[in-house]
Formats: C-alpha cells, structure tokens, sequence
C-alpha cells in the first residue's frame, strides 16, 4: 500500500511530524506538565491509566501508529459526536493539543 504524497513527494505523515514538532515548541514547562496530568487522569479515565482501552479505546503509540496528527488534534479539540469522547476545545488551545498528540504518538509518560 502506498502511502499519500504532497505535490513534493514528502509523504504526509512527514509533513504532520514536522509540522507537530514546530508548533509544540512554545509550551512551558509547567503547563506541559499540567497537560501530562489530564492526559494520565481525565483521558485515562476513559482510555485506561495505561492507556490501553477502557470505555474508550487505545492510545498507545502502537494503537495510534499510521493516523494523521491533525485528525487526532481534531478528536481531541472536537470529541467524537454519538460517542463518550467529549471535546476538549474549552480547556485547550490548537497547540496544545498538537503537543498532546505528539506525547501519544512518540509513547511518553511523563512531560520532559
């Protein structure tokens, strides 16, 4: 299976790391960590403490591997209409969110 490529050649999911990466630079150190804490207990209340599943489903990096950071951003920032997964908009900003995805994406369980 061929993976999606820009008008460039670089495949998308390049585009999505580098875009991440970038935009998640600006975020404080204490509010990282305060993002780290909703992450392990608001979202791990529904997607398990471990983030294995639970209510809702898998957010390990294996489970996530292969799904573009920005429909990931918008599940998070939008929730998942007819589902339990709320959206999160009230609490976070865009990058915020971004940063939250790359946590997930790169397996990380603490902030730093």
């Amino acid at each position: 299976m061929r993976r999606p490529r820009h008008k460039t050649g670089i495949t998308l999911a390049a585009l999505s790391a580098l875009w991440t990466s970038a935009v998640c630079a600006d975020i404080p150190a204490a509010r990282q960590t305060e993002l780290m804490h909703l992450l392990n207990q608001d979202c791990g209340s529904c997607h398990g403490l471990t983030r294995k599943g639970g209510l809702g489903p898998a957010l390990t990096q294996e489970a996530l591997a292969g799904k573009p950071t920005i429909m990931l951003r918008e599940v998070i920032l939008h929730g998942r209409p007819g589902t339990p997964m709320p959206p999160w908009k009230s609490f976070l900003n865009e990058q915020e969110a971004d940063w939250l995805v790359q946590v997930l994406l790169e397996g990380k369980t603490d902030a730093h």
